[in-house]
């Protein structure tokens, strides 16, 4: 770019650079910067949240053992109650297969012969 001049108010001609153009502000701002405090209270901060989200996860699969256990032990409680109904089952049924049999109702009913001296 060409370099560029404008007229003061009193008549001087100035000549401009490119950065330094007519009607732009002259003032270089710098960045602020956290001090070293504050950048350890960010990191603070950070660490603590997840602390508590990684807490939060342990609690919540604990949680989901402690029922799936609840559910595990009501499973081994039926499987117990069909197994003693199984064994009632087969119990009354072969009492009823017994007094239905000729077999059984042939035979002569059971008396005290003797006892051995």
């Amino acid at each position: 770019m060409r370099p560029q001049t404008y007229t003061t108010r009193r008549g001087a001609t100035v000549g401009t650079s490119a950065a330094w153009s007519r009607n732009h502000n002259t003032v270089r701002h710098t960045p602020k910067t956290l001090g070293s405090i504050s950048n350890a209270m960010i990191v603070g901060m950070l660490v603590l949240i997840v602390g508590l989200i990684y807490v939060a996860q342990g609690t919540q699969a604990t949680n989901y053992d402690y029922e799936l256990s609840q559910l595990e032990d009501e499973i081994s409680e039926l499987e117990a109650k069909k197994e003693d109904l199984a064994v009632e089952k087969a119990r009354l049924t072969s009492v009823a297969a017994s007094e239905n049999s000729t077999v059984a109702n042939t035979m002569d009913t059971a008396s005290v012969s003797g006892y051995a001296e």
